[in-house]
């Protein structure tokens, strides 16, 4: 019993620390329009009128599939005829560098002895800075009611992609805190 609660514990701790390590902000922008009602449809521009918000294809399909399959998960209906809520999304990819300084323990020699054959090793105190490039993302969600054509709420998740690899997986993750958040802020206007 003892080692299952320490298990139990254990895992709940690693997927906090796992969650606490996301780096991905949302922002609320560009509020216009209250939400005052639950939406039961929707529509996504970029589907209909084939406009790319994401330097990749493939990526842009993602997300469009993503926005969709949580959206009608949560209860809404896709209706490209008469939707009662218009949702756009586009990014902002922006290729950054910035500059790492690994200074070391200003008192080097603390601690050491004289006679320590380790103490004169040149490549111990390598400090030279170096520069490390990076891709800034911004997921930009617009959420807007097609009865009264105002903007509900713009959202923008931000998160920083050092690699290739790794952007499908940050970008689709920051899809989903944006839609988690709309969501969150539509089920509390419709209570």
């Amino acid at each position: 019993m003892n080692s299952r609660v320490l298990t139990i514990w254990a895992i709940a701790f690693l997927s906090f620390a796992i969650q606490a390590c996301s780096s991905i902000e949302v922002f609320k922008e560009n509020s216009e329009l209250p939400i005052r009602k639950k939406y039961k449809s929707f529509v996504i521009v970029n589907k209909e009128v084939n406009m790319r918000g994401f330097s990749t294809q493939f990526l842009d399909a993602k997300v469009q599939d993503r926005i969709q399959e949580v959206l009608e998960a949560e209860g809404l209906i896709y209706d490209r005829v008469k939707p009662e809520l218009v949702i756009r999304y586009t990014s902002n990819e922006d290729p950054r560098q910035r500059e790492i300084n690994n200074f070391n323990n200003p008192y080097p020699f603390w601690g050491y002895r004289v006679w320590d054959p380790w103490m004169y090793n040149p490549y111990m105190y390598d400090t030279r800075p170096r520069t490390d490039n990076y891709e800034l993302v911004q997921v930009i969600v617009d959420f807007i009611d097609s009865g009264e054509d105002k903007f509900l709420m713009t959202l923008t998740g931000v998160t920083e992609v050092n690699s290739p690899k790794s952007k499908g997986n940050k970008v689709l993750k920051a899809t989903d805190k944006i839609l988690e958040r709309f969501l969150q802020e539509a089920l509390y206007a419709g209570n």
